[in-house]
């Protein structure tokens, strides 16, 4: 869905049911997924010598989000301590050797430790500068990002009909996308509602989940069918863009084509491996404790902090930001004053 589409979306929503309180069009953010992307792509560095990049440019990001999306609400979820505990109990090599040697930018960071220690110091940070914000930020202990924004996707619908987007470049989201869920992905500046689901990867998003087991997920080190790549998937599953599909559904259709490919036989052959990866990467089912939802539904209601301005703005300058965002305070204070005056 591009920019067009996007205001036509919004018009029309508009149109239908008028912007009237915060959880008429909340923005979900993968913080940590937002955070890396400007880490990773900004090599901004302040006057002290030290980068910044990440900071910097998720504060912009904030900015260009809130212009394109108008949300009456936004929150901000990061993973927990021990985050990835609960799946590696399933698949011990889950997320295993996540960039344990690779040095982001060699013209900034002269070792692994610089890297890590400033991507600590400029997560930190951000979250002095988030409190100064009418936004809310929210981790669980053992619990994922994608977790929480999943539950909440599904809560706030229900609870408060909200129209929910969700930012970040990971594809497991687009098993939530739905008539009130749209996924934006930074990296390819694209939205994605059922229809680009669908015409992008060839399939329902109802059966996206079905997509991901198949295919596997290399940056978290599941493992798909060996051999089926994109284009294979689409020939050899079209049932997957007709009609929803449970797993049972996909192994049964398999056990009856199992002489027409070795992929079918293969994939019965490994329904066991290929049904822990589904549960894995399931979010229609997020992992998260019964005390933890119960948070979470008061969470929706909390108030979000008020924008504090000058606060915000000390901090701008004491990090050596002045040339992340021209005319800092006046576009800032533009930014968020909608947010601000939904924030109760």
């Amino acid at each position: 869905m591009n920019r067009k589409e996007l205001l036509q979306l919004l018009e029309t929503m508009e149109q239908e049911t008028p912007v009237s309180n915060k959880h008429d069009r909340v923005l979900l953010i993968d913080g940590l997924n937002l955070f890396f992307r400007n880490f990773t792509t900004i090599k901004y560095v302040n006057e002290a010598g030290a980068h910044v990049g990440g900071l910097g440019g998720f504060i912009r990001s904030l900015n260009f989000l809130i212009k394109q999306i108008q949300p009456t609400s936004l929150y901000v979820v990061f993973d927990g301590v021990g985050s990835s505990t609960n799946r590696k109990n399933l698949l011990p090599e889950y997320k295993s050797g996540r960039n344990l040697t690779r040095v982001t930018n060699w013209d900034i960071f002269e070792s692994l430790e610089d890297e890590h220690d400033s991507k600590v110091d400029q997560l930190v940070r951000l979250i002095h500068y988030l409190k100064c914000l009418p936004v809310k930020t929210v981790s669980i202990d053992k619990a994922e990002a994608d977790d929480i924004i999943a539950y909440l996707s599904k809560k706030l619908p229900e609870k408060h009909n909200s129209q929910v987007f969700i930012v970040s470049n990971d594809r497991d989201f687009m098993q939530l996308v739905n008539n009130n869920v749209i996924l934006y992905r930074p990296a390819e500046k694209e939205f994605f509602d059922k229809k680009a689901v669908k015409e992008n990867f060839g399939v329902l998003v109802e059966n996206f989940i079905l997509y991901k087991t198949l295919m596997g997920d290399n940056s978290d080190k599941i493992e798909g069918v060996k051999g089926l790549g994109e284009k294979g998937l689409r020939k050899k599953f079209p049932e997957l863009a007709e009609c929803p599909m449970s797993f049972s559904d996909l192994i049964n259709l398999c056990a009856s084509k199992y002489k027409e490919n070795v992929t079918y036989s293969k994939i019965v052959f490994e329904a066991d491996r290929l049904e822990k990866n589904y549960k894995i990467m399931d979010l229609s089912n997020p992992i998260i404790g019964e005390n933890d939802k119960e948070y979470l539904d008061d969470f929706i209601d909390e108030l979000a902090p008020e924008l504090n301005l000058k606060a915000f703005m000390r901090l701008y300058n004491e990090d050596g930001l002045g040339k992340t965002i021209l005319n800092t305070e006046y576009v800032i204070n533009e930014s968020f004053k909608v947010l601000n005056s939904y924030r109760k």
